[in-house]
């Protein structure tokens, strides 16, 4: 992914009123899943591409992928959702994910181009053809065969391997994986489902395989005779919509601006940070209470890290990038009926300046827990009700002025290095 700077012609503070009223943005839910649409009528208005339209910051490709990702999961019904990714005949799952990568692609790097998605469908393609013409079994070959054939062709002979997320967010992308033959577990599988679909469409795969998605940091997706499989496997399928929350979740963690604090959850992280738990020096003695092993230099890029955040520069997948952690909860907030999306999203608003909104994800959020009866985690409820009283006195200030909302995460005063 390029990462070529962007200036925006001048300065623009950002505003609620300052947003385009015409552009409203697509909400996707999942055809006959009354809750999920149930969620969908009430979500929030999604601000990462209508706040960049008003600094002056073109969206065009970003939008045509965003849309291109909400075609593919309104595809996605209550059935499809819950099926295998190797035979799931609902949403083309390589093109979502492409999407997801071109949306990204387009922020950080303003391309006058946009990524060629079709080129990297047609890539995995061939993938599967040159399975075909080089290590294809004979027809009287037992499934077990065929699988070892098929995963010596992808992990050697093509040399696909996995590789580590946190050290390079390249691994988290489609494309970048199809590029550099490396990626993230999620990647991987998603590359193997994709073989073993075409492989079935030209009626090369004649019994039902199923990929065993592995759970710890070491191994590689394998395929399995369906056939053949136990009752404890079921929790090594992957399903379609596990999938992309995945690699949605995943996104969103890698570049989530606040992470120093490894022991809590993301909003609570958010939270802290707004209540400058995280002033002058106070990265490394937070680093000495809670990790007593990291090296100086880890200390070092965090301290670094905070300072750019402070100027509202994007960083590396390990320190956060506002607008890739917008991006990724906007996704997840289109894509699933889980309303903590909102409140999520809502911390990112209120550091972004944007109180009412924020108020609104929250609000919404509140009513939906109000009727779960599920357990609910004290601390985190409590940092919403403060997060929540905060937002209310922040707008019921007197003199407060909309034009004075904080424009750092985009501005064009640094660059993004």
């Amino acid at each position: 992914m390029s990462c070529t700077p962007w200036t925006p012609p001048s300065p623009l503070k950002l505003h609620h009123s300052s947003f385009p009223k015409k552009k409203k943005f697509l909400c996707c839910s999942l055809h006959g899943d009354p809750k999920s649409d149930a969620v969908t009528s009430t979500l929030p208005r999604l601000l990462l591409h209508d706040s960049l339209d008003a600094a002056g910051i073109d969206t065009l490709h970003a939008r045509a992928a965003r849309e291109e990702f909400c075609r593919q999961i309104k595809r996605m019904t209550a059935i499809d959702a819950e099926t295998s990714i190797t035979i799931s005949r609902g949403p083309d799952l390589a093109r979502a994910v492409l999407n997801v990568g071109a949306e990204d692609d387009s922020l950080v790097s303003h391309s006058s181009v946009p990524l060629p998605v079709d080129a990297f469908i047609d890539r995995l393609d061939d993938l599967s053809m040159g399975f075909c013409s080089t290590y294809m079994p004979p027809s009287s070959a037992p499934p077990e065969v065929y699988i070892d054939n098929l995963e010596r062709y992808l992990y050697i002979h093509k040399g696909f391997r996995r590789s580590n997320a946190m050290l390079d967010a390249r691994a988290l992308y489609l494309h970048s994986a199809l590029t550099c033959r490396s990626g993230s577990v999620d990647m991987l599988s998603l590359i193997y489902s994709e073989m073993l679909k075409m492989l079935r469409i030209c009626s090369f795969l004649e019994f039902d395989v199923e990929i065993y998605f592995p759970h710890d940091l070491d191994s590689l997706p394998r395929g399995y005779h369906k056939q053949k499989s136990k009752l404890s496997d079921e929790h090594h399928i992957m399903t379609s919509k596990s999938l992309l929350v995945r690699i949605l979740t995943n996104l969103k963690e890698a570049f989530w601006p606040f992470p120093y604090d490894h022991s809590s959850n993301l909003f609570l992280r958010a939270m802290r940070a707004a209540n400058h738990m995280y002033g002058p020096g106070s990265v490394g003695e937070m680093y000495s209470r809670t990790h007593n092993n990291v090296s100086g230099l880890e200390i070092a890029s965090a301290k670094a890290a905070q300072h750019r955040l402070e100027r509202g520069v994007w960083t590396t997948a390990r320190f956060g990038d506002m607008r890739r952690a917008l991006a990724a909860c906007e996704r997840l907030i289109l894509l699933r009926d889980s309303y903590q999306e909102l409140r999520d999203y809502a911390a990112l608003l209120y550091h972004c300046g944007y109180y009412e909104d924020s108020l609104q994800c929250l609000t919404t959020y509140q009513k939906s827990m109000d009727s779960q009866s599920d357990h609910v985690d004290s601390s985190k409820e409590d940092a919403v009700k403060n997060l929540m009283a905060r937002l209310n006195l922040i707008l019921a200030e007197e003199g407060w002025n909309k034009h004075k909302i904080s424009a750092s995460y985009w501005s064009n005063k640094y660059e993004p290095w």
